[in-house]
């Protein structure tokens, strides 16, 4: 199941793709299944057929709601038509009352950050859940935790949608995201021991140097790609006491596809190929 970003917005992205004032592209990389470059959606769009008796989930950091609105937005949501659909860094301030989301899905949950126009994340589904949680036990700061996680409760599976914590410009807040990650590899653990557990959303790391173009010169000193960040995340998908636990599911499926789903506004990045995959769906093992 492929995720989906378009264009970054001001603020937090950014601190995503810091680069050098010159732009640096790892010649040794090959552009491999190039990605459109439009950063306006079309107006057609289509999706393979569903397989009958499943669910399909997406996710997708908008960027925005309102700006992504300006961008094609509807066409997306229109034709992939998920059953559950995850939003990340929506940037409302209030629950969006928009007629493409509201008739399509009756049931949705908006975790709102106490900043205006900062992160954000949503669940909108067409099942009902169980039960619904916005928050991360045991985190001791509240308001870093909102706007940030969404779980959803079903009978056969949590869902957890997430914008995890950005380790900053310059690393400067790397201590935040590495307690951030502490407290969620304790509640997945918990959660899991009850039923299955999906994880997805923006996950604000990749993973190996196959996930993003320019692995060797951003390596420990860029946000998403440092030793810290990539170690708790490869713990969270296995432990000792559960090994191979979750899987990428778009990287089991495509082992040796470099395709990203964030391109910084800058350096015609985007045109360049020049990306990061910080975007995906961790399944249990054991439902493949």
């Amino acid at each position: 199941m492929p995720t989906k970003r378009k264009v970054a917005d001001d603020g937090e992205e950014k601190l995503k793709a810091t680069k050098s004032k010159k732009s640096k592209v790892d010649s040794t990389v090959p552009l491999q299944n190039a990605q459109p470059t439009n950063k306006v959606l079309p107006t057609t769009i289509t999706f393979p057929q569903r397989t009958p008796g499943t669910i399909r989930l997406a996710t997708w950091n908008i960027c925005g709601l309102a700006a992504s609105s300006k961008k094609g937005f509807k066409y997306y949501v229109e034709a992939e038509d998920a059953d559950i659909l995850v939003l990340t860094e929506t940037k409302v301030n209030n629950e969006p009352v928009d007629p493409t989301l509201v008739e399509r899905y009756p049931h949705r949950y908006w975790s709102i950050a106490d900043k205006k126009g900062y992160s954000g994340t949503a669940i909108l589904s067409k099942l009902k859940p169980l039960s619904v949680n916005m928050t991360l036990p045991g985190h001791p700061d509240t308001s870093l935790v909102k706007g940030r996680i969404v779980t959803l409760e079903f009978e056969a599976f949590y869902l957890i949608g997430t914008y995890v914590v950005n380790a900053g410009q310059n690393l400067k807040t790397l201590d935040a995201k590495k307690e951030w990650n502490t407290h969620f590899d304790a509640y997945i653990r918990d959660l899991d021991k009850k039923k299955p557990v999906i994880w997805t959303g923006d996950l604000n790391v990749a993973p190996t140097e196959m996930d993003l173009r320019n692995a060797k010169s951003n390596w420990n000193k860029t946000a998403g790609y440092t030793e810290a960040e990539t170690t708790a995340f490869k713990n969270i998908l296995s432990s000792e006491e559960a090994p191979e636990k979750f899987v990428d599911i778009w990287r089991h499926l495509h082992p040796d596809v470099r395709h990203y789903t964030y391109f910084s506004y800058r350096f015609n990045a985007r045109q360049n190929g020049t990306g990061w995959r910080l975007d995906m769906c961790e399944f249990p093992l054991s439902s493949l």
